[in-house]
């Protein structure tokens, strides 16, 4: 039904992924495999919807509490993920990440210990440090690291990434509420950012923190997400979340209004979050099997190609998180052979903390996929000592 075969010219358009790319790679002529926004034009329902609004004419400031924006959210998590969510609780905001960074200024204080799970998505060790907190990384399961460093008298926070980028792991139910009780017996809130929960792959189901947390007062945690990752409209802002304790929830709409004079949100953005949670189910739904169809195909041309490296699809995402270090390969001379030779840019593992690894985006037409995979082969093929 939906075309994701059909390849757009993203040059031009102020496009990070695309015109950015000499930024961190220091060449422009290079294939993107970076950022984690998709080649896919958003569903055609929210294009619609955006091409609507605009033909109305007038952008006037705008209420986020006002109109079907929370019943469109309150709608989605009914239907996707069978949770039943209070309307009342929801905040707004540009971004997840202005999200989490509010939120550490209200639950930390500077030199406060922010615990993450490692590999670490670069966009929280920015927020985290640049505030002046210390980022505590622990390794994916290994809970008894996570109960150590959560003992530490100054972590006061856990940041969760569910599901999990860069590996795209989706965590369960069991180990959701293993960590909302570490948090709860060491006295750390919690802050869990799901916006990769709507691409979660066949077989495997998010578990939104709102069925883990306790409600009410006196329970620091917050869910912050967005549609935009999912729908592919990053450009146009817009998050929102989902906060516990009323009264900190109103401390937070309150920073939101008067502190950052964020009272009125960007129109289009509500829009296009209406318009996908009402409407964009099964361009979703197609979307994620498409991502999947690459994803085995990526695996195909690993093993035949690298038969040291084994490697699976992620459970959620489309972000391929590949374990190089079996081939012996040092990351800066892969990244040299990637640029100069392959002309393509694809993510060094130690942007994340874990070198030896590479992150590579298939959120695009198959075709670019399989050239961006063949040509990582081909580079690790010829540097690998083992």
């Amino acid at each position: 039904m939906y075309d994701f075969d059909r390849e757009t010219d993203r040059r031009g358009t102020w496009s990070v992924q695309w015109d950015g790319i000499a930024d961190r790679f220091g060449v422009s002529d290079l294939l993107p495999f970076t950022i984690s926004d998709m080649d896919f034009a958003s569903p055609p329902e929210v294009l619609t919807a955006l091409r609507d609004r605009v033909d109305h004419g007038v952008f006037g400031y705008t209420d986020w509490r006002l109109g079907d924006f929370r019943e469109a959210i309150r709608h989605w998590y009914a239907d996707r993920f069978d949770t039943a969510i209070d309307p009342d609780s929801l905040v707004y905001a540009p971004s997840v990440l202005s999200q989490l960074s509010q939120l550490l200024q209200m639950w930390t204080a500077p030199g406060d210990g922010v615990v993450v799970h490692t590999p670490t998505y670069d966009g929280f060790r920015k927020a985290v440090t640049g505030l002046g907190r210390e980022l505590r990384g622990v390794p994916l399961g290994d809970l008894e690291a996570l109960e150590r460093e959560l003992a530490r008298p100054d972590s006061t926070m856990l940041l969760l990434c569910s599901p999990h980028n860069p590996t795209g792991r989706v965590w369960t139910e069991e180990e959701l509420s293993a960590f909302a009780a570490l948090a709860e017996r060491h006295g750390a809130a919690v802050v869990s950012d799901e916006i990769h929960a709507d691409l979660t792959t066949e077989g495997h189901r998010h578990v939104p923190w709102t069925r883990i947390a306790e409600p009410g007062r006196g329970h620091r945690w917050a869910l912050v997400t967005s549609g935009t990752k999912a729908f592919n409209f990053p450009a146009l802002s817009g998050s929102y979340g989902l906060i516990g304790d009323p009264d900190e929830r109103t401390a937070f709409i309150r920073r939101m209004e008067t502190g950052e004079g964020l009272a009125s949100p960007a129109v289009l953005s509500l829009t296009a979050h209406i318009a996908a949670y009402r409407q964009g189910a099964a361009w979703l739904d197609e979307l994620r099997g498409y991502v999947a169809g690459t994803m085995e195909s990526v695996r195909r041309r690993l093993a035949d190609g690298l038969p040291g490296v084994r490697w699976e699809p992620p459970q959620a995402g489309y972000l391929a998180w590949i374990d190089l270090r079996p081939l012996g390969i040092e990351e800066t001379r892969l990244q040299e052979e990637l640029i100069t030779v392959e002309k393509v840019a694809i993510m060094p593992g130690g942007v994340y903390g874990t070198p030896g690894f590479v992150r590579l985006n298939v959120g695009c037409p198959r075709a670019k996929a399989e050239r961006g995979v063949d040509a990582l082969v081909r580079a690790a093929a010829r540097l690998r000592t083992t």
